[in-house]
């Protein structure tokens, strides 16, 4: 997938964003539309809302776009009527861009369901080959088809067996949603890769009026729809919404934990919460950090917005320097099919960004960001600052050099595309063109979130994979490079 000349950065890539809710009496579809609009910044290539009555019939509505431009008229979301439903935002990771691999995915096999799934299967070509040789056909390249099928064609009376017998067969990241006529369930891979909360709106007190619960990628998609924070999904657990309540299952425990220190560092937006942790104060406290191991003469700090707006505070505050807005975003810059024409390309950033040279000019800046991947467009920014009159540009990431590929559900470049593969912070900061680089070293990263790496995944920045035999079974494109899909 090659990125839209719209986005303003060359990577990494957001995953995807699930959301599932049981609530009979209450308007599932609109709820579910507001939580993946909350979500939107996980997944912006596809939508997609599943709903059903209880022991009715599910309808899925979802295509290519964003939640705005999939439900852009009302009569759409009030077409889903129901009273559980589960909704799924996408980038892709495993499977092309293209509808057949929008979500939910909806199976009719020995049972019925739909299907949202954050993260990426390693195993996904030999499970696919098995059911392949049992003559189950698919609709698609994703393996999260693959999870939908094995739990589609399992045997078990219950959604809830099926799910703990087929979980222990998953390697990788998987933090899923699963609907049926009766009940939403949601399980989170042993070991915890990718984030999965729970949720609850709190009864009115009116006597038919129950406590709802809900499931979502990101605690910030409960504040959107008036639930609280309950807990998280825990690493291996199944969880189930249904007219019980809520109840869960330990499929898989004692499994070690490998949480994604990406999403603290940027995936998830600033005002969620990730293992209790408030990503606001975390990132202000990587900005501190950066400037606690990178001290340097500057008149003033900017933002790469909106990435590096939280560690930017956090470094002018430990600096004592005065922190301005140096670029001006155009927020009305998104995703889109239109395609800028050859003329606007060359363009790039400036179709995101605009420098004030009032603020810049003349100026020593120290320029905060996120991470750097492929180094575009980094390239592009100082070079923009330069031509505003900035005396120096100093960059500073609140990220350690990304040197590895993830399989695990992060859409990132080949290590070859990487700026930071086979090159020191020096020579980076002489092919972007900075007068300086300060990479937050992985040390940082951990105290900024009080964390140890025991209970992380820092394979992109150290290339120490969690699992057993990642880069051997989990190929970018494995399950593209498989035998063809059979078509139905």
């Amino acid at each position: 997938m090659t990125p839209s000349a719209l986005d303003h950065r060359d990577g990494p890539r957001d995953e995807c964003g699930v959301f599932g809710i049981y609530a009979p009496g209450h308007d599932v579809a609109r709820l579910t539309y507001f939580a993946l609009f909350a979500l939107q910044h996980r997944g912006q290539e596809s939508a997609g809302i599943a709903t059903a009555p209880l022991r009715g019939p599910i309808l899925a509505i979802r295509d290519q776009g964003l939640v705005s431009q999939v439900f852009k008229d009302d009569h759409v979301l009030r077409s889903l009527a129901g009273d559980l439903a589960i909704g799924h935002v996408r980038y892709s990771t495993t499977g092309a861009s293209a509808w057949e691999n929008t979500q939910p995915i909806v199976r009719d096999d020995h049972r019925i369901l739909a299907l949202g799934h954050n993260g990426n299967l390693i195993n996904a070509v030999e499970l696919q080959a098995e059911l392949r040789g049992r003559d189950i056909p698919f609709r698609s390249t994703s393996d999260s088809e693959i999870i939908a099928a094995l739990l589609a064609t399992h045997p078990a009376d219950d959604i809830e067996d099926a799910v703990a017998e087929v979980l222990p067969r998953l390697q990788g990241a998987f933090s899923t949603v699963v609907m049926t006529g009766e009940k939403v369930v949601a399980f989170r891979d042993p070991n915890g890769i990718r984030p999965l909360s729970i949720g609850c709106i709190r009864a009115s007190g009116d006597s038919n009026d129950r406590d709802v619960y809900c499931v979502a990628s990101e605690t910030c998609a409960f504040d959107l729809i008036g639930a609280e924070f309950v807990r998280d999904v825990q690493p291996g657990e199944l969880v189930s919404l249904s007219h019980r309540g809520l109840d869960s299952r330990m499929v898989v425990p004692d499994a070690r934990r490998a949480f994604c220190v990406f999403e603290y560092i940027y995936f998830a937006r600033p005002d969620s919460r990730m293992a209790g942790l408030p990503l606001q104060v975390v990132r202000a406290r990587m900005g501190e950090l950066l400037w606690e191991e990178a001290k340097v003469d500057a008149d003033v700090v900017i933002p790469v917005p909106d990435s590096g707006n939280a560690a930017a505070r956090g470094l002018a505050r430990a600096s004592g320097l005065p922190q301005d807005d140096g670029f001006i975003k155009n927020r009305y810059v998104a995703r889109t099919f239109i395609q800028p024409g050859q003329e606007l390309r060359k363009l790039g950033v400036r179709l995101k960004f605009n420098p004030v040279p009032e603020v810049v000019a003349g100026k020593r800046l120290i320029v905060v960001d996120d991470s750097i991947v492929r180094g575009t467009t980094d390239r592009q920014i100082v070079q923009m600052l330069r031509d505003a009159g900035a005396a120096e540009v100093h960059l500073r990431i609140s990220a350690p050099p990304i040197r590895n590929p993830c399989h695990y559900g992060i859409d990132m470049s080949s290590r070859e595309e990487m700026i930071a593969h086979g090159r020191t912070v020096e020579q980076i900061a002489d092919e972007i063109g900075a007068d300086s680089l300060h990479y937050l070293s992985l040390e940082g990263v951990y105290q900024a979130i009080g964390g140890d790496r025991e209970h992380h995944c820092d394979a992109c920045f150290s290339g120490r994979y969690p699992l057993e035999g990642t880069e051997e079974h989990a190929g970018k494109y494995a399950l593209e490079q498989s035998l063809p899909l059979a078509r139905v």
